[in-house]
């Protein structure tokens, strides 16, 4: 809402001219002002935030210390120069400033002999864009479900839900606690809840205690398809900080499941698919742009239970 240019438009330019980490500090969750910000990750911005209540409010010492540790942390990100998009396809061409374009010449799954049950997708910062540039490249007859935890500012993931589901003929939508798994659906996480499966397909939501700093968190995410659908599960580790989801990718990885990694070239931050690399735990390390066709040949691949 700034005058003259706007947040989209400042962001466009900084990250054109003078490419540096940004923090969108908003004090609107409403849907369209949400839409917004997500459109300002896409287009190279960090990570968003509620900006902090008034000095007077009991919540105002807590909120002001996350904001100065989310700048302080973002800092360190080395960010990379985000050419001016081309009118028809913001998300596209900032991604493809970084990576090359997928080959849309390949052909898509027989969604009648799926054989991968589910797909796992765990980001963190710089996820929202990743996220969407792999929704919007899946071939759209790709069947199995797609549970996905993003670490995001509580507020903001039914406004990313809506953005998703914008970008690809998938549904995408807020997960709900016992709801069952549906084909060409996307799961993700609510806002402060753990996001898993039971043993009968359906969708578990938790309140359980934070797991290494996260709820929700990859960890229990990966954990828990990993035990509920052995080695019919599919997990994605995209770019973030830190190292949540390791311990989880280990149960899918024991159990026989693949695990794919986002590379480093491509990762905004490669603190979580590098912990996974370093850990031993991915089957696949790939760009950005070959994780859509590579998802597309596992559902055939892997063996029915």
């Amino acid at each position: 809402h700034m005058p003259n240019m706007d947040g989209l438009e400042a962001t466009r330019e900084i990250m054109n001219t003078t490419p540096t980490p940004i923090v969108i500090v908003t004090a609107s969750t409403r849907g369209g002002d949400v839409e917004r910000s997500m459109e300002l990750l896409g287009a190279g911005a960090l990570e968003v935030m509620m900006k902090p209540p008034s000095p007077g409010s009991p919540d105002f010492d807590a909120a002001a210390k996350r904001l100065i540790a989310t700048v302080k942390s973002m800092a360190q990100v080395k960010v990379v120069r985000h050419r001016r998009p081309a009118p028809e396809g913001d998300l596209q061409a900032f991604v493809q400033a970084i990576v090359q374009p997928i080959d849309r010449s390949r052909k898509t799954a027989d969604a009648t002999t799926n054989r991968a049950a589910i797909v796992a997708i765990a980001a963190s910062t710089g996820g929202p864009a990743a996220l969407h540039f792999l929704l919007a490249n899946l071939p759209g007859d790709f069947a199995p479900p797609i549970l996905v935890v993003q670490h995001i500012t509580e507020g903001f993931s039914a406004g990313l839900a809506s953005w998703l589901d914008s970008a690809s003929s998938f549904r995408v939508k807020l997960a709900e606690h016992e709801e069952k798994l549906a084909p060409q659906t996307v799961y993700l996480a609510p806002d402060a809840r753990h996001l898993g499966v039971g043993s009968r397909g359906a969708i578990v939501l938790a309140d359980e205690p934070l797991i290494e700093g996260f709820r929700p968190s990859a960890t229990y995410l990966f954990n828990s398809v990993g035990k509920a659908f052995g080695d019919t599960a599919i997990a994605v580790i995209l770019t973030g900080m830190g190292d949540d989801g390791v311990q989880g990718l280990r149960t899918i990885h024991r159990l026989g499941g693949r695990v794919i990694a986002q590379d480093e070239k491509t990762s905004i931050v490669f603190g979580m698919p590098g912990a996974a690399i370093a850990a031993g735990l991915a089957d696949f390390i790939l760009p950005i742009d070959a994780i859509p066709s590579r998802l597309a040949e596992l559902q055939n691949s892997i063996a029915k239970p």
